[in-house]
């Protein structure tokens, strides 16, 4: 240890000795600047300072010293000396005084005033403060007056080699790929000294891996880690520790270090293919397993992790590669064989599969080492089961006539045991098949009118005019769709009233063979029409189409059909004339209500005179509408309406439909108005005037 101490201290103070010698020494001058002095202060001293200015710039001296350094980390029994102050204007008589001021003045620095030597009495550290600035004065020593302008000039500290190298960031830790190359970089590490990068060694670094050795390398100036061995292998060794030191003084003998710890690890590459744990895998299955049950798993192992040992299987030959699948299982990184065909003892009881297991990711830097695929044998043995019967055919379809007679056999299905002790079927196994039975049909249905029909001829209609267009059905349903035959009756052949006309949309027209059809002749004629069907052998039927000749308007609008509306003269009809005979009575008993009513109301017990005057004066007004009342309507018709202009209806036909013109109805409705206004007017007048003879006899 004291030999390891000399050798530092010798290092240290050669460079400090050489620098001493070698340096000239510096003069500095520092003139000082009175205008601070000058703006604030006295006249008399104004004319002071003005004096000592005058002797200042008549003197050429100045202050002579060499530049002073003090070595850091000294510590000695005695202050160490620093430098010495000295002017030219010092003659040695010991009348000048030496001042010091500034950092550290009397604290860290001492000046002896009468030989102007500066001492450090502390111990100072570089790295705590590296230079140090203060301000020389030389005054008269019994006056206090300035013989020199104050000078300012630095004291620096002399670094010495007392901080090791540090590496701040330390442990570290890094990652290269597998396989890499030889000289990879792998990362870099800093580390800092304190000393002084500028003076001398003491912050030049040098580094050197102490363990990790010979895996990795780094370069002694940049601390960049580089790969040392080619094609580190991840499934050999993952992870590895390098101990890095960085020594200062350029890495010579007496230099400081400091040493850190990197951990790198090797990441995965796909270097390795897949492999099956085993050539051969044997599986059995029953053959009733449900379609997509899970087999078997088979599994091919990676030395690779992630997604480098990934691998897809497939059934790449066989004889079962239509009936099985297999899968791959992210999860297990497995492949599951299912069923995807169902399978049948009896008739094959064994297959043979070949899969394969491949790399998803493929590494193309790796390709030339072969295929990353392998392959495995899988043999799966069908084991027999009890199986329900099987029919002949998934679906049966039989026909039947609708007129088949009862316990007709309609036809056949058949089941047999698929098993191989070819058991009579039992009631265990269960099996189901649909059968369709399509009733054929057969033609036993003759077609007719599609509905019940009924037309109207107008009288005043044109020959050759269509009255009415009819169509048929027929519930059989025969395979070419219907086609009706309409014909009329042999004895109706030569009607000369109709005629008929078959239409391309399978219907029949009716048309009129001349005009000047009278319903007061002939009111309704009926027209027999025999409809045929198409089928084997065909079916007919008659149908009676019953026409009714009726009133119209000029563009051939249905008015009436009904022979006693024809024959009234005024338009009424007989239910017209109901609706009359009832508001008649009604208004009567109204009024007949009305007069009984007031009677018991207004009869005094003693009647006077004077009062008869007044009480029986009866107004109303008896203008009526002139010829409008007394035309508007005929007793007459209400006590024989048929007998109207000696005109008599047939009674042996009684129409159905009654259609009256619109003009009349509403002249009818203003009739029986009026009517009843008239009525009720007159029956009022009457009421009054008896009422006016009782109360004079009274």
């Amino acid at each position: 240890m004291p030999e390891r101490l000399a050798e530092m201290l010798l290092d240290l103070w050669t460079p400090l000795i050489l620098l001493w010698i070698t340096l000239p020494p510096c003069i500095f001058m520092a003139p000082m600047n009175h205008s601070q002095v000058l703006m604030s202060g006295s006249p008399l001293e104004l004319n002071r300072l003005g004096e000592e200015q005058r002797i200042l710039n008549r003197s050429k001296r100045g202050w002579v010293w060499n530049q002073m350094f003090v070595l850091e980390e000294f510590s000695g029994p005695e202050p160490i000396l620093v430098g010495r102050l000295h002017t030219d204007l010092d003659p040695g008589s010991k009348k000048i005084k030496y001042i010091l001021s500034g950092d550290g003045a009397g604290t860290i620095f001492q000046i002896n005033d009468v030989t102007g030597d500066i001492h450090a009495i502390k111990r100072l550290d570089r790295e705590e403060k590296a230079e140090y600035t203060l301000t020389a004065q030389a005054v008269d020593w019994e006056t206090s007056k300035p013989l020199e302008p104050p000078s300012e000039f630095i004291i620096k500290v002399q670094d010495i080699n007392d901080n090791a190298p540090e590496f701040l960031n330390g442990p570290y830790h890094a990652t290269v790929p597998e396989m890499s190359i030889l000289g990879t970089s792998v990362t870099n590490v800093t580390a800092t000294d304190a000393d002084d990068p500028v003076y001398g060694n003491s912050a030049k670094l040098v580094y050197s891996i102490l363990e990790g050795q010979p895996y990795f390398s780094i370069e002694p100036e940049t601390a960049i880690i580089k790969t040392a061995l080619p094609n580190m292998d991840r499934e050999a060794k993952e992870e590895y520790l390098v101990v890095i030191q960085a020594k200062d003084m350029g890495g010579h003998s007496g230099g400081l270090s400091g040493t850190t710890t990197l951990t790198v690890t090797l990441t995965d590459v796909n270097d390795n293919p897949p492999k099956f744990a085993q050539s051969l895998y044997h599986f059995s299955v029953p053959e009733d397993v449900v379609l997509g049950t899970a087999i078997g798993r088979v599994k091919a192992n990676d030395q690779d992790i992630g997604e480098n040992a990934q691998s897809s299987y497939d059934i790449i030959d066989g004889d079962g590669t239509a009936l099985f699948e297999i899968t791959s299982d992210a999860q297990a990184q497995d492949g599951i064989i299912r069923l995807r065909k169902p399978l049948d003892f009896e008739t094959k009881k064994s297959y043979t599969l070949k899969v394969e297991a491949a790399n998803v990711h493929i590494d193309p830097r790796f390709s030339s080492r072969g295929p990353f695929k392998d392959t495995a044998t899988v043999k799966i043995v069908v084991e027999d089961a009890d199986e329900p019967p099987v029919f002949s055919s998934p679906t049966y379809l039989l026909e039947v006539h609708e007129n088949a007679a009862l316990n007709s056999v309609i036809g056949q299905v058949t089941a047999r045991d698929p098993d191989i002790t070819s058991s009579p079927i039992n009631h265990s196994q269960i099996s189901r098949v649909p059968v369709a039975i399509k009733v054929l049909d057969v033609n036993d249905n003759a077609p007719e009118f599609a509905s019940e029909y009924e037309a109207f001829l107008c009288e005043n209609g044109k020959p050759g005019q269509v009255i009415q267009t009819v169509s048929a059905m027929d519930k059989d349903d025969p395979k070419n769709g219907h086609y009706f035959l309409y014909s009329l009756l042999p004895e109706m052949v030569n009607n000369p009233n109709f005629t008929i006309k078959k239409n391309e949309d399978n219907s029949l027209s009716i048309l009129a063979k001349h005009n000047g059809f009278n319903r007061q002749k002939q009111e309704v004629y009926l027209l027999p029409i025999v409809i045929s069907d198409s089928g084997n052998p065909p079916l007919s039927s008659t149908s009676t189409l019953t026409i009714r000749v009726c009133g119209c308007s000029n563009d051939g609008v249905v008015q009436s059909c009904n022979v006693e509306a024809y024959v009234l003269p005024i338009g009424l009809s007989m239910g017209a004339l109901i609706a009359i005979l009832a508001c008649i009575i009604l208004l009567l008993v109204i009024v007949v209500l009305f007069v009984t009513l007031r009677r018991h109301k207004n009869e005094p017990l003693i009647i006077k005179d004077d009062e008869d005057v007044r009480e029986n004066i009866i107004r109303y007004d008896d203008e009526g509408g002139g010829e409008e009342d007394t035309e508007a309507f005929d007793i007459a018709t209400l006590q024989n309406p048929d007998g109207i202009n000696g005109f008599l209806p047939r009674k042996d036909i009684k129409p159905d439909l009654q259609f009256m013109p619109r003009l009349q109805k509403r002249v009818a409705r203003r009739n029986i108005t009026r009517c009843c206004l008239k009525r009720k007017t007159t029956e009022s007048n009457g009421f009054n005037e008896l009422r006016g003879q009782d109360e004079k006899s009274k």
